[in-house]
């Protein structure tokens, strides 16, 4: 009977240290993960400089989004990624921040755009960069795993969101930036290549994405009714700023091989999709919509495209042009002329 006992107790207290070891090493692991604090969204944390770290750009932007630093802005999708604020800046005397997340819904974009209105409630500049997830439809939701706590309500609550493999991961990764055993991937003001500046353009594969790319309805409306369902998001965030806010729409250029025949239904989907842009335009103080997805030079050949919707680093400093003159110059054009810019490459 003693040895028993004695067994017992044994094995308790083999118990007590196994858990009380096994709890102390979570807690150091979620005290690494708070300190390090992969996203910047904690409200205490190690005070070191981060950097975006994450390839889901939904968990890396809200830091950027909050940042005093910047007093202008750019939402959107893909499409958007290759405007640079280091070209933008000095002309519009702003300081910009490319918030664009990779197949960003409009519900995901209308989260960032709030949350940077909320730290920045008077922006000097905002770019809504509007394709195809803006005219054809409106998810209800994020496309990607998105981290609320970060976008609304009290940023306490990351807290308890910080013990899981994702965050640890993150931290991991942010440590090892800060240490110097990381080179930093993504721009800290938002902007990071689609590929990488030495990756080679071979015209047989961008073929090839052509061919296996979805292709344009020229059926006829068949009662059918061409609605954008989510314009009204882009109607609320842009009723948000302020008069003094320069805000600038933008269709960006796609091939032309995927505008669809006219009277068809794709084509004439666009055609109301980018009316109804302009109206936004017309009444909305201080703001102009600016059509890059026309027939031209750039949209009419392939190697302008990565594939039909993301086109190449010259393309973008044509766009990036674009934006800068139709902005500057609207001044000086009649205000009938000043709110739709159909912009092609001589």
């Amino acid at each position: 009977m003693p040895s028993s006992t004695s067994a017992s107790n044994s094995w308790r207290r083999f118990a007590l240290i196994f858990l009380s070891t096994m709890g102390g090493l979570v807690f150091f692991i979620w005290l690494f993960i708070v300190l390090v604090d992969p996203w910047g969204m904690l409200p205490i944390s190690l005070p070191v400089h981060r950097i975006p770290i994450s390839t889901n750009a939904r968990y890396s932007f809200p830091a950027l989004a909050i940042n005093p630093e910047f007093n202008s802005a750019i939402f959107g999708t893909s499409t958007s990624r290759p405007l640079q604020p280091a070209v933008l800046n000095q002309p519009f005397q702003a300081r910009f921040v490319n918030l664009s997340m990779n197949t960003a819904n409009p519900w995901e974009q209308e989260k960032l755009f709030n949350l940077f209105v909320q730290y920045h409630p008077n922006p000097k500049v905002v770019i809504f960069n509007t394709d195809n997830i803006w005219c054809f439809a409106d998810p209800n939701g994020a496309a990607r795993p998105f981290p609320n706590w970060m976008y609304e309500g009290s940023r306490w609550k990351g807290y308890l969101q910080m013990a899981n493999q994702y965050a640890l991961q993150e931290a991991a990764n942010q440590f090892a930036w800060l240490i110097g055993f990381k080179k930093q991937r993504y721009g800290s003001d938002g902007f990071t290549p689609l590929l990488p500046s030495n990756y080679p353009y071979v015209p047989d594969k961008v073929n090839k994405v052509f061919a296996e790319w979805w292709k344009p309805d020229n059926s006829l409306a068949n009662g059918r009714i061409h609605s954008q369902p989510a314009l009204h998001r882009l109607q609320n965030m842009m009723a948000k700023l302020p008069a003094d806010t320069k805000k600038i729409i933008i269709v960006p250029p796609f091939s032309a091989e995927f505008y669809g025949n006219n009277n068809g239904w794709t084509n004439t989907s666009w055609k109301v999709c980018k009316a109804n842009l302009t109206k936004l335009a017309q009444t909305t103080p201080n703001s102009i919509m600016i059509d890059f997805a026309i027939p031209n030079k750039i949209t009419t050949q392939r190697n302008s495209f990565w594939d039909p919707i993301h086109y190449r680093p010259f393309v973008a400093d044509i766009v990036m042009q674009g934006i800068i003159q139709a902005a500057l110059h609207r001044q000086e054009l009649p205000d009938n002329q000043n709110k739709i810019l159909g912009f092609s490459q001589p």
